[in-house]
């Protein structure tokens, strides 16, 4: 099979997705790369999946209101709908970096990589973890202090539109997928952190040592076996001046 940027691609197995080879601890921080990894992927995701269902109801609803009443009419939701553009970016932006660091890792975790590319890691981590910052702390303030307003008609002909549309709810605190999709992205965002906190001590670890974990590495980080070999009994001296062989001591 091809080798693309020195990546062997029969190296993609279906039976590296078992839990007895995804999380056994050959490799410096596996277990633990696998697993908040996939946490800040998740999370991320979901939150813009909830999110982008939300997005939609308001769009349809600024769409389904001005449509059926005069051109003066406007509905004012665009700062929710800017928020949730946002969100999709940025759970995008967590599952591509993540997302390739555990695939990568799952796949090739002794592949070679140049410093420039060990940096963009670094670098790209780094950089969605604050996006998500970003996005988690406007998506609150959004939600909890704003609302879809209608200009061109009178409070109480607004609120008879709103009425007569039906869902999403016009106060966006009060839209289950609203606070559904903070609530997945504030750990979503944590897990991004923590993510790129193991991310750098990884790539920290194969710099001196190699991917190898610790304990399979000697003290100049050359791959070692944990077994120790059996010992061979040494024959004793009878009596009679025969040899006779000692117990096998081995396990």
């Amino acid at each position: 099979m091809a080798v693309i940027w020195g990546l062997d691609l029969r190296e993609m197995q279906w039976g590296k997705f078992k839990g007895s080879y995804m999380f056994n601890q050959d490799y410096h921080l596996r277990r633990t790369k696998m697993i908040v990894y996939q946490i800040a992927m998740i999370l991320c995701v979901c939150s813009e999946s909830v999110g982008t269902a939300a997005l939609s109801d308001y769009v349809d609803q600024q769409d389904g209101i001005t449509t059926r009443t005069s051109p003066r009419v406007k509905v004012h939701n665009n700062d929710i709908v800017g928020t949730f553009s946002y969100n999709i970016f940025v759970g995008i932006a967590v599952a591509t970096i993540f997302g390739s660091g555990f695939f990568f890792d799952l796949f090739w975790p002794e592949r070679k990589e140049s410093k420039s590319v060990r940096l963009a890691w670094k670098i790209c981590s780094l950089l969605v973890s604050f996006m998500a910052l970003a996005d988690a702390l406007a998506l609150t303030v959004v939600v909890a202090t704003h609302r879809s307003t209608i200009t061109g008609v009178s409070a109480g002909a607004a609120a008879s539109l709103f009425r007569e549309n039906g869902p999403p709810n016009p106060i966006y605190r009060k839209n289950a997928y609203c606070v559904a999709s903070i609530v997945l992205l504030w750990p979503g965002m944590i897990a991004s952190f923590a993510s790129t906190y193991i991310m750098f001590k990884s790539i920290q670890h194969d710099d001196k040592l190699g991917p190898r974990s610790s304990k399979y590495s000697g003290d100049k980080g050359e791959e070692v076996s944990i077994d120790m070999a059996p010992q061979i009994p040494k024959p004793t001296l009878t009596a009679n001046g025969a040899t006779r062989p000692e117990p096998y001591q081995g396990t």
